[in-house]
């Protein structure tokens, strides 16, 4: 009986072998095919900027450096500046973020700690299809039903409360005209809401339990477990849904287009109508007559793909850096 039963082994002992080998080749073509494809987005990135920058070479051989912080734009005299767009840029999503990032960290907070558990699904789908609705019809809203309400009730108001202190004043002072960049960055932070409070949402349910249940016995208020248990927790993912929702206010198009008014003058006050990249490429480009009146339009989308390289580089060492204090303070 020996003979067989050795026979048997070393059958067995080589199918293994075998499927061994077949589970190594797998394993293989699975970490190249994965590292592929995340090469194919390096690529993709960089094929993107190396096209931004070989179309806009024209425009940055004629301004050079100083079409960062010019407010000319005169296609007739062919002189262009980057100044006024990338002011209205900025500022529209920093008007946006600072609307967005408290309502909806209150939205989130209310859905996984206070909201019943009837309320939770339905209000956090109503909250997600706001998501879905296309960004130029939040543009015909704001210009046609909120732009009016808001140049006939609000800006009054805040043309006699707040244009008149002493440093936030010039923000606030001019002719109610409804749109602006004030405008701008409501629309936009209404647009943003849906992203940043879904995912503070979903990083808030992932705090275990347990952490927030010890809390809780120890007498510690709704509050203080949010501000002292949840958000040391989730900070990496707030701070991720921040970040998305400022990426979705920089590149938005056809919303700040209806609502900031396409004007190339620079004005202080946030009421004074506006522009930004996006909204200048979807103004000019298809009229864009001339190598170097394209050149610059390019120009000004390569200026937006590095400002959003550079606050998402921002965002990543902030996180960084908090990451290092907390192990200090361990």
């Amino acid at each position: 009986m020996s003979p067989p039963q050795v026979h048997s082994v070393e059958r067995t002992s080589g199918q293994g072998g075998k499927v061994r080998v077949v589970a190594s080749l797998g394993d293989r073509f699975f970490e190249w095919l994965t590292r592929g494809f995340a090469l194919l987005v390096l690529l993709t990135l960089g094929g993107i900027l190396l096209s931004l920058v070989v179309t806009s070479a024209p425009s940055i051989k004629a301004f050079g450096l100083p079409f960062l912080w010019s407010d000319d734009w005169d296609p007739v005299r062919d002189q262009y500046g980057a100044l006024i767009p990338v002011y209205g840029t900025l500022v529209s999503s920093l008007v946006a973020l600072l609307i967005a990032v408290p309502v909806s960290f209150g939205i989130a907070i209310f859905l996984t700690e206070m909201s019943p558990n009837w309320l939770k699904r339905p209000l956090g789908t109503a909250i997600e299809l706001l998501a879905a609705i296309p960004s130029i019809i939040y543009g015909m809203w704001g210009l046609f039903s909120f732009a009016p309400v808001f140049s006939k009730t609000f800006q009054p108001f805040l043309i006699s409360t707040l244009g008149q202190l002493p440093f936030v004043g010039p923000l606030f002072q001019g002719p109610p005209l409804g749109i602006g960049m004030l405008t701008a960055g409501i629309i936009l932070a209404i647009m943003v809401i849906p992203f940043i409070s879904s995912v503070m949402r979903d990083v808030f349910e992932l705090v275990p339990a347990v952490l927030k249940e010890s809390a809780y016995g120890l007498g510690a208020t709704t509050w203080e477990v949010v501000w002292k248990v949840v958000l040391p927790y989730t900070r990496a993912g707030v701070m991720g849904g921040v970040m998305l929702g400022l990426g979705r206010a920089l590149g938005e198009t056809m919303a700040v287009t209806f609502v900031i008014g396409n004007a190339q003058h620079l004005n202080v006050s946030l009421l004074a109508p506006g522009n930004s990249i996006a909204s200048s490429l979807a103004n000019e480009f298809a009229e864009a007559v001339g190598d170097l009146y394209t050149s610059a339009l390019i120009e000004l989308g390569l200026l937006l793909f590095i400002i959003t390289t550079i606050v998402l580089a921002l965002a990543k060492l902030m996180l960084l850096r908090l990451g290092r204090r907390e192990g200090m303070k361990s």
